[in-house]
């Protein structure tokens, strides 16, 4: 036996200005005042009621046809596929932002090394600032809060190597970075403010070496204290090739206080002493990381 089905020369649009509402009703797409009075039109139009039951009939007939495969789980294929594509994404994001990083830091040697050589000169030759160049410390600090900046947004987002030397051995790092860096260095005691040690890193500046501590919560928000000297250093060897330059003044960054800084989404409390300049750097509200470089700028006060 067949299934009677309605005659296929109703597939006709009964009017064509009204085909648009009539497959409307039958989809189930129209408010249902407008609805009941299409309906009523089909007691006087017999074409029109044969061509909405054939309609009706197709649709049944195609949501027959697919309702296995609506609730029918995605195949092994296709799942695959979709989990190499996101794979791909995450890749590509994560290029992304080595790229934004590693642009930052090629800025900064590019701008380090720029400053470097305005600051060179000929052998024998003395450098120092005169005295109505007072804006030349200001850029050098501001110059110090930059490098700090960038170090925390390049190394702040590290999973895996965070850091050069882990907190375990904090007395080795220490001594390693005091000795690179010329200089007793101390770590602050954050734990009271619920951030413990990570470790740290040998880094490189406009005037030698630099150091970066890095400080975690047990929420995973981390800070990072970046710390060295303003002015360049002599070393032995050049002092001995020209004993001139052992004996030249150095141009020297007057000591700032306490000052907030903003470098993009990196916010940092800065100050300076004695031409050697401190900088602590997180992504968090100004008052919440004013409490934390409060903290460290009273442990490393002499």
């Amino acid at each position: 036996m067949t299934k009677n089905t309605p005659s296929p020369t109703a597939g006709r649009d009964p009017d064509s200005e009204d085909s648009l509402r009539w497959h409307a009703l039958v989809d189930g797409q129209l408010p249902p005042d407008e609805a009941a009075a299409l309906r009523s039109q089909l007691t006087e139009d017999a074409t029109k009621a044969d061509m909405l039951a054939h309609w009706q009939w197709q649709r049944e007939q195609l949501k027959a046809l697919h309702r296995d495969l609506l609730h029918a789980p995605a195949p092994d294929s296709l799942n695959a596929a979709a989990l190499r594509l996101a794979d791909r994404r995450a890749a590509q994001a994560q290029w992304w932002r080595w790229g934004g990083m590693a642009a930052s830091v090629l800025l900064a040697f590019v701008l380090g090394w720029t400053g470097r050589a305005q600051w060179q000169a000929p052998a024998g030759s003395t450098i120092a600032l005169m005295p109505n160049s007072a804006s030349q410390p200001v850029a050098v600090a501001h110059r110090f809060v930059q490098q700090a900046a960038i170090a925390h947004a390049v190394y702040q987002p590290e999973v895996r190597h965070p850091v050069e030397v882990t907190a375990a051995q904090q007395d080795h790092l220490v001594q390693w970075l005091s000795k690179r860096l010329d200089r007793a260095l101390k770590v602050p005691s954050l734990g009271p403010l619920g951030y413990e040690l990570v470790g740290g890193r040998l880094l490189p500046g406009d005037t030698g070496a630099r150091a970066q501590f890095m400080f975690q919560n047990g929420a995973g928000q981390r800070v990072t204290l970046y710390l060295g000297g303003l002015v360049p250093t002599t070393t032995p060897a050049a002092s001995k090739s020209s004993p001139s330059a052992a004996k030249a003044p150095q141009p020297m960054a007057a000591d700032t206080g306490f000052q907030f800084s903003q470098e993009g989404r990196v916010a940092g409390f800065y100050w300076t002493d004695g031409g050697f300049g401190y900088a602590l750097s997180g992504q968090m509200p100004r008052a919440e990381l004013l409490e934390l470089a409060t903290a460290v700028y009273q442990q490393l006060q002499p």
